[in-house]
């Protein structure tokens, strides 16, 4: 968690308690859902880096030579919405694999299409159709779960699928 999310939670922490105390339960549990799809959000998006980022590493533990670069802040757009997250970008030559992932964080970024919390891009440089979108929805137990969106249907992320697409962006 960097330093500006530390904050943020603090803030919102604050924040709902002065809604309670001011007899505004509305707002406090609008603050609440907030922080709860928050962290939602942070643990998917963990989930997902983390995964490509064990498996560049452990290519590189066996003689790979990937370079791995993450960036947080990192800003990008889905419709004309505005998402801002985290990038992590494999190099490997010329080959190159981008895993994005953020969520409006200010009304004037939007919204994220379709009931999601989150979005998140795979891409391939050069190979644009290997490139897949991502929406981050919940479960009905309240879980979060990452769907790559394809034609209009979604179909469950696994780490069987971020395996692929690491082996794609590997091979020689």
């Amino acid at each position: 968690m960097t330093e500006l999310d530390e904050a943020w939670e603090i803030a919102l922490a604050q924040a709902t308690q002065r809604a309670y105390g001011s007899g505004r339960a509305d707002i406090a549990r609008y603050l609440d859902l907030r922080r709860r799809n928050d962290l939602l959000r942070r643990a998917a998006t963990d989930w997902l880096l983390d995964v490509v980022f064990a498996l560049a590493a452990d290519a590189n533990r066996k003689g790979g030579t990937i370079e791995i670069e993450r960036s947080e802040e990192h800003r990008f757009t889905r419709g004309a919405a505005t998402m801002v997250g985290t990038a992590l970008v494999l190099r490997r030559g010329v080959r190159s694999l981008t895993i994005e992932s953020g969520w409006p964080r200010a009304p004037r970024d939007g919204v994220v299409r379709g009931n999601g919390l989150a979005c998140a891009n795979i891409k391939h440089l050069g190979q644009a159709r290997y490139d897949d979108e991502l929406i981050l929805v919940t479960t009905q137990k309240g879980s979060p779960q990452w769907c790559v969106v394809k034609a209009g249907s979604r179909s469950l992320l696994t780490a069987s699928t971020l395996r692929r697409h690491f082996s794609m962006f590997s091979q020689s």
